[in-house]
Order: C-alpha cells, then structure tokens, then sequence
C-alpha cells in the first residue's frame, strides 16, 4: 500500500520562505503525477502545484512565480519551495499523488503571519 508524508510546515513572516518535502514508502512502480494541494478552514482544497513523470509542471494562479515544484519520476518524491510567502498562503499543504490511482498525505501545517 503506498503511504505519503510531509514535512517542513512550520511557522514563517510575510515575505519569508519554506521548503516542504514529501517522502513515498510502499511503492512497486513509479507515479504518473505527483504534487502538492492546501486547504484553509472553511474552504475548498486547491491545486498548488503538480509535475508529471516527464518532467511537466502545473501551477495554481495564485502562485505567480513564488512556488516551485520539483521531483517526481524515478525518485518518487516530491519537493515545494516557497518565496514570498503572504498570510492568505496560511493552510494545510497536502501531497497528492497518482499510479494512476490517487493517494494523499496526511498533510502538514503551513502558517504566515507577522
């Protein structure tokens, strides 16, 4: 059975940057997508980022050249670096991914605030 984690959520300022990684156990072939989704309280969870095992990334529109996806393929990992962070960038980040079927993490904490 394939088991996502993440890591690297944690408590940043407006402006400041982190790094979150997700780690793949339990996996017998390669995935076709793998990538990163949030969620705010009360609302609906939302595409962040994605590459496919070609190497093709798709971006939420909010992020306007401050996140960056990376990893996938042969590594079975998946990596979200984040610039600028902005206080409505505040959620739960999600690793999602798909062989084809799909599979989440349980999710880590991201929190922008002064």
């Amino acid at each position: 059975q394939v088991q996502l984690v993440e890591s690297g959520g944690g408590l940043v300022q407006p402006g400041g940057s982190l790094r979150l990684s997700c780690a793949a156990s339990g996996i017998v072939s390669r995935f076709y997508v793998m990538g990163w989704y949030r969620q705010a309280p009360g609302k609906q969870r939302e595409l962040v980022a994605t590459i496919t095992r070609g190497g093709i990334t798709n971006y939420g529109d909010f992020v306007k050249g401050r996140f960056t996806v990376s990893g996938g393929d042969v590594k079975n990992t998946v990596y979200l670096q984040m610039n600028s962070l902005k206080p409505e960038d505040t959620a739960d980040y999600y690793c999602n991914a798909r062989d084809p079927d799909e599979h989440w993490g349980p999710g880590t904490q991201v929190t922008v605030s002064s």
